[in-house]
Order: structure tokens, then C-alpha cells, then sequence
């Protein structure tokens, strides 16, 4: 073993762990003389096998991918940040377009931290207020406004329609239906 990887260089780790065409100089990045193979440590490949690594990984690289393109779309061409968006357009689909603070950090899967932090900018940028709730002294809502509506209004539209560009035409309707019915079975129970 060489002496970085007993001393615990993490890149010449890193490099070792690619297979066995790495080699490593001391005080030098990696350098691959062929493509990785993959070599997995014992607790992966004891807890998932070849194909729900690939499953796994698929589903993870596509999530932030498409994530990543929406995120970019929307930006320019609305300014938002798709977590603004989507705290818009979460309460837009609700009566009386309002949600209870917790209600809506399980909507847009942030903590109750996150959510406080986005609603504050939300509230100062006059798109969201906050209302008291009146059977419990403690909980609060968070209520679109009309500014905020009108913000949602304009950027759904290209919005959506990046959806449809970014992941939605890649399947055909009977796949969106397998897809759907696929993701729907695998949501964690609350």
C-alpha cells in the first residue's frame, strides 16, 4: 500500500478505491490509466445489489438534473428560486390559498427551520403573510397574497412548460402512468 493511503491522502484514497489502474505519487493527484471499475466497500454491496444500485442512482441523477435545469429556467426567466415557487404554488392549490406553517414544510420537504427562514423573505417581498391561527395560540398560517399570486401567474406558465421540456416528454403516457403509480407506491408513509 503506498504511503499517502496509509497516511490518509483522501484523493489517493479516493484514486485507490477507482481499481487497481490508479496509481498515486506522493503529494499528486491520482492519475487513472483506464476506465474505474466499480469496487464497492463491503456495506453497499451486502444492502444492495447491482440492479437497485442502478435503480437507486438512476432515480438520483435524474432528480437533480432535472432539479438543477428547472431551478436555472426558472431563475431566468422569473427571478424565482424554485423553492419560492413552490411554496407559491403549494399555496395557491389550497382553499383560501393558506397552509399551516408544518403542513407546508411537508409540502416542500423543507424542516420547520427552512420554511420559517423562506416565508420570512417570502413576507418581506409581500407575496406571502403570516395569520394567527384562531384555535391554536401557537400555529400560524402562511396566505398568498395578491402580489403573490400575480407572481405565481407569470412564472408558471414557462415554468410548467420547462417541466414538460425537462422530464415530462422523456415518457410516453403509458410510462408517466407506470411512473406515477411507481413513485406514488414508494412514498414513505407519514
Amino acid at each position: 500500500m503506498s504511503k499517502d493511503l496509509q497516511v490518509g491522502n483522501p484523493k489517493a484514497f479516493r484514486a485507490a478505491q477507482s481499481g487497481p489502474a490508479a496509481t498515486v505519487s506522493p503529494g499528486s493527484e491520482a492519475v487513472l490509466d483506464a476506465a474505474p471499475t466499480e469496487s464497492l466497500p463491503p456495506f453497499v454491496s451486502s444492502e444492495l445489489d447491482a440492479l437497485e444500485r442502478r435503480a437507486w442512482r438512476a432515480f438520483l441523477s435524474r432528480h437533480a438534473r432535472v432539479a438543477q435545469r428547472l431551478e436555472a429556467d426558472l431563475m431566468a426567466h422569473s427571478d424565482m428560486p424554485l423553492a419560492e415557487f413552490d411554496v407559491l404554488f403549494q399555496l395557491a392549490l389550497t382553499d383560501g390559498h393558506r397552509l399551516r406553517m408544518n403542513e407546508l414544510a411537508n409540502r416542500v420537504l423543507l424542516s420547520r427551520a427552512g420554511i420559517t427562514r423562506l416565508v420570512d423573505r417570502l413576507v418581506a417581498d409581500g407575496l406571502v403573510v403570516r395569520a394567527k391561527c384562531a384555535s391554536d395560540a401557537r400555529g400560524s398560517f402562511a396566505v398568498l397574497t395578491d402580489r403573490g399570486r400575480q407572481r405565481l401567474e407569470v412564472a408558471s406558465p414557462g415554468h410548467l412548460a420547462a417541466v414538460k421540456h425537462f422530464f415530462l416528454e422523456s415518457f410516453s403516457r403509458p410510462e408517466l402512468e407506470t411512473l406515477a403509480d411507481l413513485m406514488e407506491r414508494s412514498a414513505p408513509t407519514e
